[in-house]
């Protein structure tokens, strides 16, 4: 029964859903600044949806790649290849969580404004370039856009979703373009560098693979400056976008803060510039773990403290330490050591 547990949670992606299925809860949280009131009970209710739109996007991906992840060392553990857990019962997983998603927006947020239609279509396109991504993610090579548009999207549901006119924050769309550049480059160039050794194998196309990315058998890696542009232009982005609220929108700031963001901003450009630099990929290797894990937590705390101007200092340390602190809580529950694995 317990190693049951642990399969499940493994198939869930458990550690990790503390700050991925947080997107809604931001998306919420972005339109403080326009007088609009938000309830703890609304804030958990925006999380739970959260869980379930990861949790399908994730069971969902593992039905359709099962014999593609049978190939991969790193994946060929997983509970649908091992057979521990079903194929039917992932897909009846899937459908759960999909319709719980909407079961608990129309239940608990349904309400006579636009704002909850154009919730709704940010929930449903989620879920269609999500799904259209796992299912065709390795035969297009710019699919990568397509998760990231998915989770973008779903910060826009979340501030719809509380916003009585449809009204948005300058924040909104701040946080929505940073979570869109955090996806797109870890699933093109983290997850593209990951998978370059067998991808190619599986006739999959990624831009890692389109750009020249070439890992050999002895796991030496050959990356490109193309691909090393395309990566840190995604970074560029990020760092240009999270100060636009402060230069072209007069939004109000203390030195510290914008300080701290500038610290934030240089030390994830440096762990960039060093994974897209590294000579030899080993996803063991406890080198690329720790950068891969600071990384993972620079990218979530970005978020927060981006809206730290709109929610307050304490509320944005909570929100940055909420997914450490989940992480270490049900790390166990997977069988895993702590930090064994990114967050």
């Amino acid at each position: 029964m317990k190693r049951l547990l642990f399969e499940y949670a493994k198939l869930f992606r458990l550690p990790g859903l503390g700050g991925l299925s947080l997107a809604p809860v931001f998306g919420a949280l972005s339109i403080i600044d326009t007088s609009v009131n938000i309830t703890i009970n609304e804030i958990a209710l925006l999380f739970v949806i959260g869980v379930f739109a990861f949790i399908y996007s994730f069971v969902s991906n593992d039905i359709i790649d099962i014999e593609v992840d049978r190939l991969s060392n790193e994946s060929d553990k997983r509970p649908l290849v091992t057979g521990t857990i079903s194929k039917k019962i992932a897909i009846i997983i899937s459908i759960i969580c999909i319709v719980g998603a909407f079961l608990i927006s129309f239940i608990f947020f349904y309400r006579h404004h636009s704002s909850f239609n154009y919730a709704i279509i940010c929930l449903i396109l989620a879920a269609v370039f999500g799904t259209i991504y796992n299912v065709y993610g390795k035969k297009i090579s710019s699919s990568a856009f397509l998760a990231a548009f998915s989770e973008g999207l779903l910060v826009l549901f979340g501030a719809f979703m509380i916003s009585p006119d449809g009204t948005l924050s300058i924040f909104t769309l701040i946080v929505a373009i940073l979570i869109f550049n955090q996806i797109l480059f870890m699933t093109a160039v983290i997850g593209g560098l990951k998978d370059a050794g067998h991808d190619y194998l599986r006739n999959v196309k990624t831009i890692a693979l389109a750009l020249g990315v070439k890992i050999t058998k002895d796991n030496k890696i050959f990356i490109p400056w193309s691909f090393k542009a395309f990566g840190l232009g995604i970074r560029f982005i990020t760092s240009f976008i999270v100060f636009v609220p402060f230069i072209f929108y007069n939004v109000s700031y203390e030195l510290w803060y914008i300080i701290f963001l500038g610290l934030l901003i240089v030390v994830l450009m440096y762990l960039s510039i060093k994974i897209l630099n590294i000579k030899i990929f080993d996803t063991t290797d406890p080198k690329i773990l720790r950068l891969s894990g600071v990384q993972g937590i620079i990218r979530y705390s970005l978020f927060p403290v981006v809206l730290i101007p709109t929610i307050g200092i304490i509320n944005g340390i909570i929100l940055i330490i909420f997914p450490i602190i989940w992480y270490i809580i049900f790390t166990p529950f997977t069988g895993d050591k702590l930090f064994k694995k990114p967050m």
